[in-house]
């Protein structure tokens, strides 16, 4: 058979090519089915090993006699390590002890430290103790150390009211104040 000269000569791979590309398209079909089956293994794998290690302990965690041991892992910090056995991250510092650790912000991942059996600390404020120095008279003898600010904080509990002190005493310089001086306290 002759071909036209104005037709492209197929060689054998384009022949080939085209009979693959006929052979897909009549079971593409098929094909869809097989791949959606590979699909809803690869889903199910997935699945199943997600679930399989749901109930096991934490890596890096083993309990041992009266106390426990932590494997150091990435990204932890005694602190991190306090909140997880402890609650409270104050509890980093009976760790270290425990450790003796000569430099507490340098752990290594891998190192085993033993957790101290040790009741959790919790953060406490303490609130300041009332200022027994207050003033309640008209007049006040100024003594060593004192400031307007702090006069006013005794005398009104209101620091910003030490304006009211410099102008009733006429003072040129609210912070030149010297020991001996009396001012007199506005009520």
């Amino acid at each position: 058979m002759k071909l036209p000269r104005n037709l492209p000569r197929l060689g054998v791979n384009e022949l080939n090519l085209k009979s693959i590309l006929k052979e897909l398209k009549l079971n593409e079909s098929s094909i869809s089915m097989i791949l959606g089956a590979i699909v809803i293994v690869v889903v199910g794998v997935l699945v199943v090993n997600y679930f399989k290690d749901r109930g096991s302990t934490i890596p890096g965690l083993s309990e041992e006699g009266a106390g426990k041991t932590h494997t150091v892992v990435a990204g932890d910090t005694l602190w991190s390590i306090a909140e997880r056995y402890y609650g409270s991250g104050f509890n980093w510092v009976d760790i270290s002890n425990a450790n003796s650790l000569e430099n507490p912000g340098a752990i290594e991942t891998g190192q085993t430290l033993t957790i101290p059996d040790v009741t959790p600390k919790l953060a406490t404020t303490v609130k300041p103790a009332a200022d027994t120095n207050t003033i309640s008279g008209a007049t006040y003898e100024v003594v060593r150390g004192d400031s307007l600010w702090n006069i006013a904080v005794r005398a009104y509990g209101d620091g910003y009211r030490w304006v009211e002190i410099a102008t009733e005493n006429d003072l040129a310089n609210p912070d030149l104040i010297h020991a001996g001086n009396i001012l007199v306290l506005p009520r």
